[in-house]
């Protein structure tokens, strides 16, 4: 597991945050976060994917949640939700990453950054849909018995 990449969630999941908030324009945001924030070590493709492509399928990625979700997106807390909508990306998008990392990451940022049962919440909406995206790698890491 890449420490850049972990710092590349963490930032995108801010970026992400604050255009859910603000509507700012993501370019905007983009070059506000390389010229303010701390990125030293981060891994800046992977902060700009995240940054650009979450919003662009942002449709298509809340779609997976309806059915898994307990309310709309709309209602889930704006940490939480683009936790949530970066590993819903990630399971769909990144199958190089294993299911296992994006939740363990998800669920990380989750105790760090959401409301105190935040990450058990995380945690139990992708697992729910990492069943679904990615029911070869669930059902195969299953049957192993790990």
């Amino acid at each position: 597991m890449s420490r850049a990449r972990s710092l590349a969630r963490e930032r995108a999941m801010q970026a992400l945050y604050q255009w859910q908030l603000t509507g700012q324009e993501l370019n905007d945001i983009d070059r506000q976060f390389m010229e303010e924030q701390d990125m030293k070590g981060v891994d800046k493709k992977y902060f700009k994917e995240l940054l650009h492509e979450i919003p662009r399928q942002l449709d298509e990625l809340d779609a997976h949640g309806e059915g898994v979700l307990d309310r709309t997106i709309e209602q889930v807390d704006p940490v939480e939700r683009a936790i949530l909508r970066i590993g819903i990306y990630e399971l769909q998008h990144r199958i190089d990453i294993p299911y296992r990392v994006v939740i363990n990451e998800m669920v990380e940022l989750a105790k760090i950054y959401g409301a105190e049962q935040g990450h058990k919440y995380i945690n139990g909406i992708l697992d729910k849909l990492a069943a679904r995206l990615r029911s070869v790698e669930v059902n195969a890491r299953r049957n192993s018995g790990k």
